[in-house]
């Protein structure tokens, strides 16, 4: 009996980096703000910072049905930008925080079993 072993690619495997910036001036806005927030969170997304989610995805198939979901639940207003890279590209991202460099992220655990 043989096992066939299949290896996930870095260039294949991708993230979603949702950067937005949506008005708050009024209690509706603020309210569509914090909607589409916790969409993102219902997702799968993570909190990288205030504004900035991400997301990881098993290729460009999927990249494009969730930012067809993402087109769906936009608010009224503000300004929404989605990028997508591949793991490999996201691995490479320095990252400091409180002025110290941090090590590179890893990949979420649900895929790892894949």
């Amino acid at each position: 009996m043989t096992a066939d072993v299949t290896f996930l690619s870095g260039y294949r495997l991708m993230w979603i980096l949702v950067m937005f910036d949506l008005p708050t001036d009024t209690r509706p806005q603020r309210k569509a703000a914090t909607a589409f927030r916790n969409f993102l969170l219902d997702e799968g997304f993570e909190r990288s910072q205030f504004s900035v989610y991400a997301r990881f995805v098993n290729g460009k198939e999927a990249f494009t049905t969730r930012v067809n979901r993402i087109e769906r639940h936009l608010p009224d207003s503000g300004d929404v930008q989605i990028l997508n890279f591949t793991d490999r590209q996201y691995r490479d991202i320095v990252h400091f925080s409180d002025q110290g460099r941090r090590k590179a992220r890893e990949n979420p655990q649900q895929l790892v079993m894949f």
